[in-house]
This record gives C-alpha cells, sequence and structure tokens, in this order.
C-alpha cells in the first residue's frame, strides 16, 4: 500500500533511539522529510546522517523536552526548516522507573507537558495544510500493570488529552491519535534491563503474551506511520493498542 507519506514534512520527538528511531527511519524510507529531537547532540547527529542517507531531507538538534521554551523554539524552527508540517510524533517520556515526587514531576513534565507544548508550537503549521499527530502511550495507561505510579497514570492523562484534541481540531483537518504499546523489546532498552536483572518478571511477562514474543519497534512504527499517513484519513480520536494480545480489556 502507498501510504502517501512522500513528500511530507514530520517532526519525532526522541527520534534517535528505540521506537522514535524506527518511526523516524520508516517516515523517511517512505519519502517523508523529517526533523527529530533528543538529548544527545552526537546520537542525533548519528540519526541525522542516516536519514539523510535514505534520500530525504533531515535536521534534528539537540534538545531536552523539559525546557519547554526551547522545546517550543526548535518546534517551530523545525517546521520553517523543513518547509512546513504534516505530522507530529509526540514520543519522549521520563519512563517507568519510580514512583516519588520527583518521578511525578518528571514524568509530568516529559511525557505531559512535552506532548502539550509540542502540539501548541506545532498547531500553526499543521493548520496551515490539514495534518496529523500520534502520541506514544502505553498499555500500562489502559489496565493495572506493576505498582502504582506516575509513568502509568500520565500516560493515561495523554490518551484522554488527544481525545479531546481530536474533536477539537477535527474542523481544522488535524487529526490526532495515540498508539499504546505493550511490553516491547529493545536493545539497551527498558524490557532488556528487566530481562538481565529481573527475569522472573521478565519471564511472567512474556508467558502472558499469547503470540508468545514481545514486540519490536518496527512493530510500532508501522502502525504510527499507518495512522499518520493520508491513508489513514478518516481516522481520528483513537487509540490503537499493539501488544500481541498482552492486555485483556475487551475494546468497544
Amino acid at each position: 500500500m502507498d501510504l502517501g507519506l512522500k513528500g511530507n514534512k514530520a517532526i519525532v520527538t526522541g527520534g534517535t533511539r528505540g521506537i522514535g528511531r524506527a518511526i523516524a527511519d520508516l517516515l523517511a524510507d517512505e519519502g517523508a522529510d523529517v526533523a527529530i529531537c533528543a538529548r544527545n547532540a552526537g546520537q542525533v547527529e548519528e540519526a541525522v546522517g542516516a536519514l539523510k542517507g535514505k534520500g530525504v531531507n533531515a535536521i534534528g538538534s539537540a534538545v531536552d523536552v523539559m525546557d519547554g521554551d526551547a522545546l517550543k523554539s526548535w518546534i517551530t524552527s523545525a517546521s520553517k526548516d523543513l518547509g512546513g508540517l504534516d505530522i507530529l510524533i509526540a514520543n519522549v517520556s521520563a519512563g517507568g522507573a519510580g514512583a516519588d515526587e520527583n518521578a511525578w514531576k518528571a514524568n509530568f513534565e516529559a511525557d505531559v507537558m512535552g506532548t502539550v507544548r509540542s502540539m501548541e508550537a506545532a498547531l500553526p503549521a499543521l493548520k496551515d495544510g490539514g495534518g496529523s499527530v500520534v502520541i506514544i502511550s502505553t498499555t500500562a495507561a489502559i489496565e493495572c500493570f506493576g505498582p502504582p505510579g506516575p509513568y502509568n497514570a500520565m500516560k493515561a492523562g495523554l490518551i484522554n488529552y488527544a481525545k479531546n484534541m481530536s474533536n477539537a481540531l477535527a474542523g481544522d483537518n488535524v487529526r490526532v491519535n495515540c498508539v499504546s504499546p505493550g511490553p516491547i523489546f529493545i536493545e539497551g532498552g527498558a524490557w532488556n534491563f528487566i530481562k538481565d536483572n529481573m527475569n522472573e518478571f521478565y519471564t511472567s511477562t512474556l508467558g502472558q503474551i499469547p503470540m508468545g514474543r514481545m514486540g519490536s519497534a518496527q512493530d510500532v512504527a508501522n502502525t504510527v506511520a499507518f495512522l499518520a499517513s493520508p491513508a489513514s484519513g478518516f481516522t481520528t480520536g483513537t487509540n490503537v493498542i499493539i501488544d500481541g494480545g498482552f492486555t485483556k480489556g475487551v475494546q468497544y
């Protein structure tokens, strides 16, 4: 299927590793020009070089999404440098470790406000020609998983935010959707750490996935690219679960 992404302009926050990198790579493979940000300047430089090697325009900067002014400034300038904006992928998270007050503050600033500020800065460009936003949430937002903590709660808030924004922006031809990955195994990522250091929990979780494997970053990227693309042009306000059957709730 031709997703119709050739020539589109996309911004991916947290686009140097893991899910964000897989999304940026796939968008570039489909012919979209891509801007990425992350905190590590060296990783941004490497990723931008690889994206340019796919024959598209690619730019990137070292940005901490918890610095609201810096994030908004970069989103605005990246949109101009790309020559417009069709797609925003809000991907950055402070992760799921910790449940003290500092962890709550970090997840609020990175996951929630990082997404809100990205949206606010991107909307003028997205509204200019119609566009698509995909927010990365998690299955931990829709079912009890692990101990109570900020990661689950803040990601749940993003699903609600996306739904409300989808209704508010539909008249401007801007679509807003979420994807909620289940356990995704990435080399050097959280589940790699859990496998090496909490093997009993890793094995127990793996045993609860009917498909018999953890997902990959590519599994998530494939769904994100479709949702973001014109091929999914009548889809807005939905939350797509990517989990191999791990969650057990019925979606009506």
